[in-house]
C-alpha cells in the first residue's frame, strides 16, 4: 500500500461521513472475479496484515521483481495519457485519436465534456471504448474490465452543462486502473469536489492525473484540496492552458508536495519507485 494511503482512509472514517458512505461504496462497488487492491479496505479488508513470506524470499528477489512490474505512462498531449503495462496491455485516457509512442491502443476511455475528450470514430483496430457517460442516458457509465494484467473501472461525477445552473449528471468518470499493485486514477473533466461516498468508490490512489486549468474543470482551491484529500504519492497534472494556470496549481500544493518536472516523455512507475514524499510531477517539457 501506498505510504499515503492512511490520509484518504482517516478521510473516509470522520465521524460525519462514515455512515453513508461506506454502505454507499458498497452497494455501488463494482463486481470483480478478483479483489481490488485499490478498494481493499472497504471491499475485503483483512483483519490484519499477514506475517507470511515465500520461503527463500530475499531482497534482492524483491527488487528484481520490482524492476519487472513497472508501468510506463506517457503524457501525450491534453488530457491524453498512454499507459502501457508490464503486461504490454496499453490504454488512452480521453482518447481524441492521438497515439502516443506505444501505438494504437488496446484500450480506450473517454469523456464527454468536450471534443477534446472524445472521439466518435476510434480506430476500429482498438478493442475496449470505455465512454465515461452512458450514452443511453438511464443512469451512469459502469465499467469494470478486466484485460491480462490490467483492470479499469470507474466512478462517474456530474459536470456543468452550458448554462449557468444546468448539471449533466453522471457527464464525467473519474477513471481507476488497477495494475501491478498500483493504483492509478484519472480524474477526467472533474467539476465538483469529491463527496465522501466518491472518495469511497475511488479507494486509494497512488498516482493521480489532474486537471488544473481552474476554469473549465474545478477551480484550483478545490482541485488542490481535492488533491490533498486524496494525497496520493503521486500527482501528474494535465489539462492546463500555458504557465499561468500550472505555476498557480503548483504554488497551491507546494506546503503539502514536493514539486518535481519530468527529464523524458516516459516515466517509469512502481509501488517500489513511488517517491518517499507526497510528488506532483509536471510532465515533460512544460
Amino acid at each position: 500500500m501506498s505510504v499515503c494511503a492512511p490520509a484518504v482512509v482517516r478521510r473516509l472514517f470522520r465521524a460525519a461521513g462514515l455512515a453513508l458512505a461506506v454502505p454507499l461504496a458498497l452497494a455501488l462497488a463494482p463486481a470483480s472475479a478478483h479483489a481490488s487492491q485499490c478498494f481493499a479496505f472497504v471491499e475485503n479488508a483483512p483483519a490484519e496484515p499477514s506475517p507470511l513470506r515465500l520461503a527463500g524470499w530475499r531482497p534482492a528477489d524483491a527488487a528484481q521483481l520490482a524492476a519487472a512490474r513497472q508501468v510506463a505512462i506517457e503524457f501525450v498531449g491534453h488530457a491524453t495519457f498512454q499507459i502501457t503495462t508490464p503486461g504490454g496491455v496499453v490504454v488512452a485516457t480521453d482518447y481524441t485519436g492521438r497515439n502516443g509512442s506505444a501505438g494504437v491502443p488496446d484500450i480506450v476511455t473517454m469523456n464527454r465534456a468536450h471534443t477534446t475528450h472524445y472521439t466518435n470514430t476510434p480506430d476500429p483496430r482498438i478493442d475496449h471504448v470505455l465512454r465515461g457517460w452512458n450514452p443511453s442516458g438511464d443512469g451512469p457509465a459502469r465499467h469494470d474490465l478486466e484485460v491480462g494484467d490490467l483492470r479499469v473501472r470507474n466512478v462517474a461525477t456530474d459536470i456543468r452543462g452550458w448554462s449557468s445552473a444546468a448539471v449533466d449528471k453522471h457527464g464525467n468518470s473519474i477513471f481507476i486502473f488497477e495494475v501491478a499493485d498500483l493504483c492509478i486514477g484519472h480524474l477526467g473533466h472533474l467539476h465538483h469536489p469529491l463527496s465522501d461516498a466518491d472518495l469511497a468508490l475511488i479507494g486509494r490512489l497512488d498516482v493521480v492525473m489532474a486537471p488544473v486549468d481552474g476554469s473549465w474543470t474545478l477551480d484550483i482551491p478545490n482541485m488542490v484540496a481535492t488533491l490533498k484529500d486524496l494525497r496520493a504519492s503521486l500527482v501528474i497534472p494535465m489539462h492546463f492552458f500555458g504557465a499561468g494556470s500550472l505555476e498557480r496549481f503548483l504554488a497551491g500544493m507546494s506546503d503539502a508536495f514536493q514539486i518535481r518536472r519530468a527529464q523524458q516523455p516516459v516515466i517509469n512507475v512502481s509501488l517500489a519507485s513511488l517517491p518517499r514524499e507526497p510528488t506532483v510531477l509536471v510532465p515533460y517539457g512544460y
